[in-house]
């Protein structure tokens, strides 16, 4: 079989996980698990492998030396298409087009079975040529990072245990992409060195209830619609966090004037990068502020029953330097309304930043000009979402974030929506990446 007909046939199976743990078929995780092992043959009898957490899968490639490890992470679970109207079977993991142009669509070929099956097409063309890392390579393929991320934290702590203290860690994250930046025409390789934190909070208004035919002046569901678009109203404050200040720092000598001088005077400038951004797009809008925003509503079971209690979840996003106790406050000022209750859920805050300099760096920028184009500039980010990479900082401060391939903007925002799809050549540069990486 080929590499690409290998990804096909774990892209065919439906690895979707859910909140809910009861709807998620872990039937389909042992099918991936099998077919890894006869798939990649050399992988499963060379390599050490402990099933953690029920399905999280880890394994040790022992090298000459078992100091300054290498872990590399991915996943194995997708999210759900249900609701979303594809022009393919998202499991079917078809090829369109020729040559360049190929296309391989399905869940997951990105987010994460792209660099999952990458990163195991690497390791088993190594293993065939005889070669022995030089340091330890963990490999760690977390089965619910798209839900709880039990799987990695489970890993996480395992390596903790051993007392591995990783010399890099890298996770999926930012991608090589062009127009990331105004002013900067040279493609970039978006290597994420913080990532945001995460927090669910629940805006809940209740009352008496009782028979729609008769409502109050100001029902719970009205009270709630309120202070929904009251929180839309008042965005969390915009400034430039460390990570972003890197970035326009990395990417000023590449910018064209006067973008190059107003990167390299963030200081001063930032006020006006920091409108700028917001008033771009989504993502960068993202890059410079807390973000909130209501993803699911909840109200009576009736059409003719009052709602006793409305409720509102509002997922925010948590720039470096902010705290899921900062993101309360500005919750309750900006609802202003002490009859909205505001519950937290669960949350995190942001993770550490990783330096954009020294060794590991350096090694992340080699691969990536030796195998994805010596015109690609590496830039530090900050990783909008979430990822598995949140639970290994306590081992290692150098924690990165970067999934090797070449993306347009249309294969962004295909992520975790219909028609996930990635390009044939593209995926198969990105094994070129890990066998680089592993081999410095």
């Amino acid at each position: 079989m080929t590499p690409v007909e290998r990804f096909r046939e774990l892209l065919a199976i439906p690895t979707v996980s859910h909140i809910d743990t009861s709807r998620t078929d872990m039937a389909r995780f042992e099918e991936f698990h099998a077919a890894l092992s006869r798939l990649y043959p050399l992988v499963h009898t060379h390599l050490e492998r402990d099933v953690v957490a029920g399905h999280s899968l880890l394994y040790r490639w022992k090298g000459a030396s078992p100091t300054d490890p290498l872990v590399l992470l991915a996943h194995q679970d997708v999210v759900d298409t249900e609701g979303q109207v594809w022009t393919r079977d998202p499991f079917a993991a078809v090829v369109e087009g020729e040559g360049a142009q190929a296309t391989l669509y399905a869940r997951g070929a990105i987010d994460d079975k792209g660099a999952l099956v990458a990163i195991l097409e690497a390791v088993e063309q190594a293993l065939a040529e005889g070669v022995v890392p030089s340091t330890d390579v963990w490999l760690a393929f977390g089965h619910d990072e798209e839900t709880l991320g039990t799987g990695a934290r489970a890993m996480a702590r395992v390596l903790a245990e051993r007392g591995v203290r990783p010399a890099l860690v890298l996770d999926e994250g930012g991608a090589v992409v062009e127009g990331a930046l105004p002013g900067v025409a040279a493609p970039t390789a978006m290597v994420g060195v913080a990532e945001r934190g995460t927090a669910t909070f629940d805006l809940i208004a209740r009352e008496a209830g009782g028979h729609a035919s008769t409502p109050p002046r100001f029902p719970a569901t009205a009270r709630l619609a309120r202070a929904i678009d009251r929180l839309r109203r008042r965005p969390f404050p915009r400034r430039l966090a460390a990570p972003v200040r890197a970035m326009l720092a990395s990417a000023a000598p590449h910018a064209a004037e006067p973008l190059r001088t107003v990167f390299r005077r963030a200081k001063v400038t930032a006020p006006a990068l920091t409108a700028a951004f917001a008033a771009l797009g989504p993502e960068t809008n993202a890059l410079v502020r807390t973000t909130a925003v209501v993803t699911r509503l909840e109200g009576s079971a009736g059409d003719n029953v009052l709602a006793t209690t409305a409720r509102a979840t509002v997922n925010v996003r948590l720039l470096t330097g902010d705290t899921v106790s900062d993101a309360a406050i500005h919750l309750r000022r900006a609802v202003a309304d002490p009859l909205i209750d505001i519950e937290l859920r669960h949350g995190g805050d942001p993770s550490p930043v990783s330096p954009w300099q020294g060794q590991a760096w350096r090694r992340l920028a080699t691969a990536v000009a030796e195998t994805l184009g010596d015109d690609v500039v590496t830039l530090p980010y900050l990783q909008l979402g979430a990822s598995d990479s949140r639970f290994y900082t306590d081992l290692t401060p150098h924690v990165y974030r970067f999934t090797p391939f070449h993306l347009t903007r249309e294969e962004r925002d295909a992520l975790h929506a219909p028609d996930e799809r990635i390009r044939v050549e593209v995926w198969l540069r990105g094994i070129r990446f890990y066998r680089e990486l592993l081999a410095s």
